[in-house]
Formats: structure tokens, C-alpha cells, sequence
């Protein structure tokens, strides 16, 4: 830099300079564009996470389902009419043959995360639901029911258990 009669600093810019901040400068607005097409695009898709939107039509949000499903009738959800969870094992059952299907006809055809992630859901849904059938079990002989209109307790939580 070298000083100009009134005393201000004068700046020397080579033009390569100018040409990299320019480069940069354009890279950036290209970056935020393309962010901005994929907000809209995920938005469009119902990915906008505005309330009532629904989530995206993808294997996660396939998955999820089903395992919702295997837990509520597991007795993770309560029945809105009794405040009970209710527990059917036929259903859940259903709903873990369904996973387990899943398994099956998509192995080799996931990724590692999908696969972990949907391997262990069957695997913790079959353990509570062996848990659960033993409680059940162990209840109505402690009762000297025969598969009684009432069941345990779910583990970990207060509410009654009534079986379909």
C-alpha cells in the first residue's frame, strides 16, 4: 500500500484476486439456490413439517408405521374409551410378521442404516412381545383364569392391560 496525497491508503487489486472473490461470490449464491430448491422441493413433498402435513411416503415412515402399529398392540397405546392399554397378541403378532416380511423380501436391497434400524425393531418388538405373553400367562394362572379379561400391568408403566 503506498499513501495518496491526501493521506488515505491506496489498495492495489490484482485482477486474479478479483476473479477468486468473484468465483467464491457466484459458488456461494449457487449453494444457497440449490438449498432453496431443496426446501421447496422437500416442502412439496410434505416434508414441510407444517402441522397436518404428512411425513414422507418412505421406507423410515413404512417401517415406523408398522412398528406403531406392533406397539400399540402390545399395549403401548392407551384405548381412548378406557384409558387402557390394550393388548392383543394376535395383532401385534400380525404386525411383526409384517416387519419380519419386510426383512426378508428387502435384505440386500437397504441401506446399512435401514437395515440396522428395521433389524432391530423386529428384534425388540418379538422381545416385549414374548415378554408380555409370559406376564399375561403368568397372571391368569396366578388368578386361575384361563386367559382373563385382564391383564399385567406393562412393564415400566401403570397401566392395566386389557386383552382382546
Amino acid at each position: 500500500m503506498s499513501n495518496e496525497p491526501g493521506g488515505a491508503p491506496k489498495i492495489i487489486v490484482d485482477s486474479d484476486w478479483k476473479n477468486q472473490a468473484q468465483a467464491e461470490k457466484d459458488r456461494l449464491a449457487e449453494d444457497e439456490s440449490k438449498r432453496e430448491a431443496e426446501a421447496a422441493a422437500k416442502a412439496g413433498a410434505g416434508g414441510g413439517g407444517a402441522p397436518g402435513d404428512l411425513p414422507p411416503a418412505d421406507f423410515p415412515s413404512l417401517v415406523g408405521m408398522l412398528v406403531t402399529q406392533a406397539l400399540m398392540y402390545l399395549g403401548g397405546v392407551a384405548d381412548r374409551r378406557t384409558g387402557q392399554a390394550v393388548f392383543d397378541p394376535d395383532m401385534s403378532r400380525f404386525y411383526i410378521d409384517l416387519l419380519a416380511v419386510v426383512e426378508e423380501k428387502t435384505r440386500g436391497n437397504l441401506t446399512e442404516a435401514e437395515s440396522r434400524d428395521l433389524v432391530g425393531a423386529v428384534h425388540e418388538l418379538r422381545s416385549r412381545y414374548v415378554e408380555l405373553v409370559q406376564a399375561v400367562a403368568r397372571q391368569a394362572a396366578q388368578q386361575g383364569m384361563g386367559g382373563g379379561i385382564a391383564g399385567p400391568a406393562i412393564p415400566g408403566g401403570a397401566s392395566p392391560i386389557r386383552t382382546a
